[in-house]
This record gives C-alpha cells, structure tokens and sequence, in this order.
C-alpha cells in the first residue's frame, strides 16, 4: 500500500493553512524523476532539486475556495526524515472554507492504490479526509 498523509492546520491570526505533506522519499524521487524527462532525481536536504519538488505540489495539490478560485500558495521548502520526505506549504486563506475543494493526488499517477490522507484543522474543527486514485478532489463540509 502506497500512503501519504497531509497535516493543514489554519492559522486564525495570519489567515493561512500552515500545510505539512509527508511521502516517502523513493516514491517521491519516482515521480520527480518522471516528470524531469526521466533523468533520474535524488532527494537530500542540500540537493538543488526544490524548483522540482515546488512544480510537482503545484500540479498535485491546491485549494480551491468556494467561487471555484484556485487559491495561490507558497512554496516554503522541503527536509528529509529517515525514509520521509517533509513539504511546507503556506495557503493564504481569508474566506469560510465551507464548500471548499481540497485537491490532492499525489503519487495517484504512479500507484493504483495510492491513499492521500489529509488531516484538517480549521479553527475548533477537525478532520480527514481521504484521497484515492479515483477522488483526489473533496468538497470541504463541516456538518
């Protein structure tokens, strides 16, 4: 089984989503390395390869507020942990999330049984929510 898990935790003061996406590192290098013409990519915490990384979340993972606007967000970095790889994102986020669209596929091209859990905190609320191969797009709701 192939699994990453996201970790969104809303900022009230800053009105961002602090976003934390953990993979595991060979997975990662698979992808990267197909997206980069097949040349092969090697992650570490000194490597040159964060434009990679950077282009790849951007196509895999995103917000979309409820009038249907994909919402921008900032690459902060990435560190590795064992066989891990840590992403950092930072989503400026002023509106309600209600009827938001969470998109993550990650990994979704590379593996059949890819799983993408992402745990979200907003404000007192939390929850998961779950992304295969076949939804890696979810409508936030609260209720």
């Amino acid at each position: 089984m192939h699994t990453s898990v996201t970790q969104m935790q809303f900022n009230a003061a800053e009105k961002t989503f602090e976003v934390s996406l953990r993979v595991f590192t060979d997975d990662l290098e698979e992808a990267l390395t197909r997206e980069n013409n097949n040349q092969p990519v090697r992650l570490n915490d000194k490597d040159a390869n964060n434009p990679l990384v950077e282009r790849y979340i951007r196509k895999h993972f995103g917000l979309i507020n409820a009038s249907r606007q994909r919402k921008p967000f900032r690459y902060l970095g990435k560190e590795q942990e064992m066989d891990a790889t840590w992403i950092y994102v930072e989503v400026p986020y002023s509106e309600p999330v209600e009827g938001s669209i969470l998109q993550q596929s990650l990994l979704t091209e590379l593996f059949d049984d890819q799983i993408n859990l992402v745990n979200v905190s907003y404000l007192s609320q939390k929850k998961t929510v779950l992304f295969r191969k076949s939804s890696t797009q979810q409508v936030l709701t609260w209720q």
